[in-house]
């Protein structure tokens, strides 16, 4: 008789970690699309742009040229100088390519940096709202998360001062993003400047910088929390292609840190991936050697999306909502629904308990706060057409018109 798989068979470390919410609440989406049903999808955060063209047809190329072999871990030299060399055009970072290593998607990036650096019972400050897989880097390496939330009227972001009354002895990292996944803020040179101030006062805290969502961007230059010498070593900064470049698929992220931290990284790395997919190296410094003019021309439709949701957004009451500064989300409180009733008396009481609401009744898949750290909250993507977009939030408010608000 075969031995049935039950959960004590599975490891503490895996029974303790959470599904990605983003991809859990796709998968429902899709379930009911199965049904037949019109599911619109604002769960993922996945450019809806093809990949461009010049890209694409490096990856052709690199197949006829024979890239087909395994690839040095922390990515070929060439991809490895060309990223060097963007940091310091775009970003003023001096780096050699010794201090980059290439890794399958940011994702990876993230967690071999947290598992290269975090010790059990080490402390890392989260700036939340947080993408959903920080805190479960976190938890897989046996540190501690401390989340540190700023005010709506802030856009959600923390400031230096909240940040220096929670750093302790035992803190290890300080993690964020800017764009904001999910809020869509953006520090600016100033608050990071004042940010760095902080970090130079504890010299054995790291921060991991993500900045994946660099280039969409609506207010202006991105910053970099690197730029601040006093911690320049201290800080790990973590980019990639699939947003500013529309390659989600091909999987290429980068951290750019000192020596021995992406010796580390690259350490880690040779035991579980080893090196990225040749192909997609190939294309990803094909998009490199291409320039941003695809990823700009991206950028303006995000920022009429954005705009476009926002006047939807503006006419359904109990939102509250702040303006995005870039990247394709947008992150409302909807704490004014905690209590409604739907037509059968559920009663909903929590923006999970809203989130499914709206998948079920509206038809509309979207990913509740608490899993960025933001529980009054729901995301919404805007990375999907303008006509799909207006149906969507027409939807909600027919939805949220239905509940009994007391």
């Amino acid at each position: 008789m075969p031995t049935t798989l039950t959960r004590s068979y599975l490891s503490d470390r895996i029974s303790a970690l959470q599904e990605s919410q983003t991809i859990a609440m796709a998968k429902k989406g899709r379930e009911l699309a199965a049904q037949g049903i019109d599911v619109i999808s604002l769960s993922f955060g996945e450019p809806d742009f093809q990949t461009p063209q010049y890209i694409k047809d490096a990856a052709k190329k690199a197949i006829d040229d024979g890239y087909t072999f395994y690839t040095p871990v922390p990515g070929y030299p060439e991809l490895r100088q060309a990223i060097a060399d963007k940091l310091k055009r775009e970003n003023n970072l001096d780096y050699a390519r010794e201090n980059i290593v290439v890794s399958t998607g940011a994702k990876q990036a993230l967690a071999n940096v947290v598992m290269s650096l975090v010790n059990p019972g080490d402390e890392v400050i989260v700036l939340a709202p947080y993408w959903v897989s920080y805190e479960e880097m976190v938890k897989l390496a046996e540190g501690v998360t401390v989340a540190l939330i700023g005010t709506l009227e802030n856009d959600y972001k923390a400031t230096a001062e909240q940040l220096e009354e929670v750093i302790t002895e035992r803190t290890k990292l300080i993690m964020y993003s800017s764009p904001c996944n999910p809020t869509g803020a953006v520090f600016s040179r100033e608050e990071l400047a004042a940010i760095a101030a902080v970090v130079a006062r504890h010299p054995q805290v790291h921060v991991l910088a993500d900045e994946i969502y660099e280039y969409i961007n609506f207010v202006g230059e991105h910053a970099s929390l690197a730029q601040f010498d006093e911690i320049k070593d201290r800080v790990i900064t973590v980019n990639g292609f699939s947003k500013g470049y529309a390659m989600t698929g091909w999987r290429v992220g980068y951290i750019a840190a000192r020596p021995e931290i992406a010796a580390a990284c690259e350490k880690m790395q040779s035991q579980i991936t080893s090196g990225t997919c040749s192909i997609a190296q190939r294309a990803a410094l094909a998009a490199l050697q291409g320039g941003r003019s695809s990823a700009d021309e991206m950028v303006e439709a995000y920022r009429r999306r954005r705009d476009l949701v926002l006047e939807q957004v503006k006419d359904i009451p109990g939102f509250r909502t702040p303006t995005p500064s870039g990247a394709f989300y947008i992150f409302p409180d909807v704490s004014a629904y905690f209590g409604a009733t739907t037509s059968d008396g559920t009663e909903i009481r929590t923006a999970t308990d809203l989130a499914m609401y709206l998948l079920n009744d509206a038809h509309v898949a979207a990913v509740t706060g608490e899993a960025f750290g933001a529980p009054n909250c729901i995301r919404f993507s805007t990375a999907a057409a303008d006509e799909k977009l207006v149906e969507a939030f027409r939807r909600i408010k027919v939805s949220l018109a239905k509940l009994a608000v007391s």
